[in-house]
């Protein structure tokens, strides 16, 4: 038990930092790589009706938004103190990089060059490997989320109170 009390937060906040950051150089230097995930998604939201202009500034800048989260996330993550809003955080960003895998043209298996190579699934599977741990880290950390709620019903209290 102790095992998990005391190692295991860490071992989950370094592994959903590792693989965010080391996707930051692909998200931030326009890769390949990137440049396809996110005109596919672009792309896909321009033919389900989203305005032109929101699914072209999704396709072009897309990348570098995600980034960011990732980068706040791993920081977030890596702080005992922050853990869990770095868990919260990556679990929304892998939950919308879930969601595209499963629901866009994406797909689970995706090319990730001009010559049509694929990655075999191994971004989905990381997505949903940082998904797991994040969930893991907030069911973890529950307890800091009961009491910021305790500390809200309080004050929510003292509003009702106060003339």
């Amino acid at each position: 038990m102790s095992f998990i009390k005391n190692y295991f937060p860490t071992a989950l906040a370094f592994f959903i930092a590792f693989v965010f950051l080391q996707s930051l150089v692909f998200k931030f230097t326009g890769s390949e790589e990137t440049v396809i995930i996110f005109s596919t998604i672009g792309q896909w939201m321009a033919d389900i009706g989203l305005p032109r202009s929101f699914a072209d500034a999704f396709a072009q800048h897309g990348g570098v938004a995600v980034g960011i989260g990732e980068l706040f996330a791993s920081i977030l993550v890596l702080v005992p103190r922050t853990r869990i809003w770095g868990a919260a955080l990556g679990w929304f960003v892998m939950s919308g990089a879930i969601f595209f895998h499963l629901f866009t043209p994406l797909g689970i298996v995706r090319v990730v060059d001009a010559a049509g190579n694929t990655d075999g699934g191994v971004l989905f599977m990381m997505a949903c490997g940082v998904w797991l741990s994040s969930l893991g880290l907030i069911y973890l950390n529950r307890h800091k989320l009961m009491a910021l709620q305790s500390r809200f019903n309080n004050n929510e209290r003292i509003l009702e109170v106060a003339p």
